[in-house]
């Protein structure tokens, strides 16, 4: 360790902060520069290599053959392994830290530690300048203030003391500000931080991070994790730092292709698809559960969509429908599922007796032989009944049963097994229930309510092959799924989870799941809950909570607008005052702006009615693959998961907003607002914002 990095009187003022960050980004540059020479090199090495074994092939042998692709193998993974050391030293170069903790070490100096994304270190030298947020040291950062502390390496505990603790904000290479704090990293700086316009993608907050969050992220005991947090805790952010946090720490064990994320659609899947590569990981995969059940089916069942679920009880005017959601969305209806397949395959089967050349085996010896493996998959139950008789045979009369005779001897056995379709099994459990209008299709589709519930039966009654090559899954929006659904992820992923959503934003409150729910399927879990939240300003927090009121929530001390209600005198005016919102909009300094609507009809109007003369403005459906910057038009439920500095909620009449679904969409679009909130409408408020109106905090304001 060099004398500057021991030194307790080490980079003092901001002027020499300064004169350090620049002194570092000039060693990154140098070594990304000299990585780039090396790579370079083996690149080329590699190609000539190539050129030569295509070139001699005729004339290697077998052993120079092997040898030079041996060569050609080890140079690649090489070159790979530096494209990407390049890449995170990039990253380095635009932000190299975002922390600093002085350590003093018992009978050793102070030593200062700055944090960032990646760790850094010269070639050959001892000293490490940058520590990763996620190593053991790192720590102190988030849990400790000045004073005595400690931190858990593999070696063991070491105790220290903290004698100074800095917070940086880095941007494209320059020292935007720095702050000193004697106390943990907590609510003054984090209302500075989110204080901010967004941006495009989800804020790193990495160097926001709180005491319990950080316990949150390091948490590696826990099977199954659910994180129970309100609109706007950053519990999104929190499952990914502490997926982050795991491929670090596990890094021998587990790799970023073995991490799965369960998202609602695809449009919230690309708004996050950035943020593990700036916490220092690549991309990982994600899918959703429309794309999980059409590869658990083989693509041979079509079927609604949640999106179309949603849309279809928006509707309104069909309580049948709603009754079947609701019928399917509980754990008795789970345990009934269970029963059923449990009886499919105890009676699927029609013995006889069996001839195994010139002896006889009984039908009810086969039978029970049968019901021994009740409980397994169709294929498992067939072999283990044929391997009965095989043994039998052996033990009892010294004959091998082989070849042709085992062959034959499994077609009979399998001609007993009734050859009823999970389909048709599906259709008939609603009969056995005793409630067959409980089951419907809809111009020939599946409900989506309907979906999982077959795939359950059909592992039932076929089994489940465990994708066990994913070692952890993250479920986004968990009160969207029920128990038969948790049921089927727990099949086919069995491994560690990290469980996340808010019982108060369910887009189809008839199906919705608390973390309790989840924690009655999934037994090996641990429920933690978060409430404060620390998106909205104090202001729009109050009007969300006059709209659905969560009475855990802690809102964040962060002031600003007081959120408006326009009543427009008709259908024109409204869409005149949202033009002049948007056409204000690139002036107010903010960098989103979503619209949010309750339908998709509603979006693709007001879409055709502002798109002329509006240049950056960008419509969301169901085919939607990319979160875009500047002005976006959505649902409400196609922004679920994400935010935006300015929100404008139309047509937030009665007759849009009056039943228990309308109510949870509008709470979660007003949820979206970082720091501004208006809500338009024509006639009659919806009553849910009775309060706001009369409330000071959302001035009623009069549109011409």
């Amino acid at each position: 360790m060099n004398d500057t990095m021991t030194d307790s009187c080490f980079n003092r003022t901001e002027a020499e902060e300064r004169r350090y960050l620049t002194s570092i980004q000039g060693r990154i540059a140098a070594e990304h520069e000299a990585l780039g020479k090396r790579v370079h090199a083996r690149r080329t090495e590699m190609v000539d290599l190539q050129v030569y074994l295509q070139e001699n092939k005729a004339d290697l042998d077998h052993v120079e053959k092997a040898s030079a692709r041996q060569s050609i193998e080890l140079m690649a993974s090489i070159v790979e392994h530096g494209v990407l050391q390049r890449m995170r030293l990039s990253k380095l170069l635009q932000s190299p830290y975002f922390g600093r903790i002085d350590v003093a070490a018992e009978h050793d100096e102070v030593r200062p530690t700055y944090i960032g994304i990646h760790s850094f270190s010269e070639p050959d030298a001892e000293a490490t300048l940058i520590h990763d947020w996620r190593a053991p040291v790192s720590s102190m950062f988030y849990e400790f203030e000045l004073g005595d502390a400690h931190y858990d390496a593999p070696e063991g505990r070491t105790e220290c003391s903290l004698v100074r603790k800095r917070q940086y904000r880095i941007e494209h290479r320059e020292l935007k500000f720095m702050l000193e704090t004697s106390l943990n990293i907590q609510d003054d700086i984090l209302q500075e931080e989110l204080s901010r316009a967004s941006d495009e993608k989800m804020r790193n907050i990495v160097a926001t991070i709180q005491r319990d969050q950080n316990a949150v992220i390091r948490n590696d005991r826990s099977h199954t994790l659910i994180i129970q947090g309100a609109a706007g805790s950053g519990k999104t952010s929190i499952a990914l730092h502490r997926i982050a946090f795991l491929l670090y720490k596990y890094k021998d064990s587990i790799r970023s292709d073995q991490v799965l994320i369960v998202s609602p659609n695809k449009v919230f899947a690309h708004y996050i698809s950035q943020v593990l590569p700036e916490l220092g990981e690549e991309m990982i995969q994600e899918t959703t559960m429309e794309a999980l059940a059409s590869d658990l089916l083989d693509d041979k069942v079509k079927f609604q969509t949640f999106a179309e679920q949603v849309a279809h009880l928006l509707d309104g005017g069909d309580e049948p429908y709603g009754e079947r959601i609701r019928f399917k969305a509980t754990v008795g209806f789970l345990n009934k599922l269970d029963e059923y397949g449990r009886l499919v395959r105890s009676s699927r089967i029609k013995a006889t007796d069996v001839k195994v050349g010139l002896l006889t085996v009984e039908a009810a010896w086969i039978e029970a032989q049968f019901r021994r493996y009740a409980g397994r998959a169709s294929a498992e139950q067939l072999s283990g009944a044929v391997n009965a008789v095989v043994d039998r045979m052996r033990i009892r009369h010294c004959k091998e049963v082989m070849g042709k005779d085992r062959t034959q001897l499994r077609a009979e056995l399998k001609r007993m097994m009734t050859t009823t379709t999970f389909k048709a099994a599906y259709k008939e459990f609603f009969t056995w229930l005793g409630e067959p209008q409980m089951f419907k299709q809809l111009r020939g589709k599946y409900e989506y309510a309907d979906v999982f519930p077959l795939i359950y039966l059909k592992m039932l009654m076929e089994g489940t092959a465990p994708m066990n090559h994913i070692e952890h899954v993250v479920i986004d929006e968990m009160q969207d799924y029920t128990p038969v659904q948790y049921e089927v992820l727990a099949n086919v992923y069995p491994c560690k989870k990290t469980i996340l959503g808010d019982h108060n934003q369910s887009v189809s409150p008839l199906s919705a799941s608390s973390a309790e729910a989840i924690h009655d399927v999934l037994p090996q879990s641990e429920c933690i809950h978060m409430h404060r939240s620390y998106r909205s300003t104090l202001q729009i927090a109050e009007l969300v909570q006059s709209i659905h009121h969560n009475p855990n929530l802690i809102p964040i001390e962060r002031h600003g607008e007081k959120p408006t209600v326009v009543a427009c005198r008709n259908g024109a005016g409204e869409v005149r005052h949202i033009r002049s919102e948007v056409e204000a909009f690139p002036a107010s300094g903010y960098h989103s702006l979503g619209i949010l609507c309750k339908t998709q009809n509603q979006a693709d109007g007001l879409h055709k009615k502002l798109r002329d003369g509006c240049d950056d403005l960008h419509l969301l459906n169901a085919r939607s693959t990319h979160f875009s910057r500047g002005v976006v038009i959505a649902t409400a439920y196609l922004a679920k998961g994400l935010e935006f500095d300015q929100v404008i909620v139309p047509f937030c009449s009665d007759a849009e907003y009056n039943t228990v679904i309308d109510r949870h969409m509008l709470y979660v679009a007003c949820t979206r607002a970082m720091h501004k909130l208006s809500l338009t409408h024509t006639e009659q408020p919806s009553r849910f914002l009775a309060a706001a109106v009369q409330r000071s905090a959302a001035a009623q304001v009069q549109a011409q």
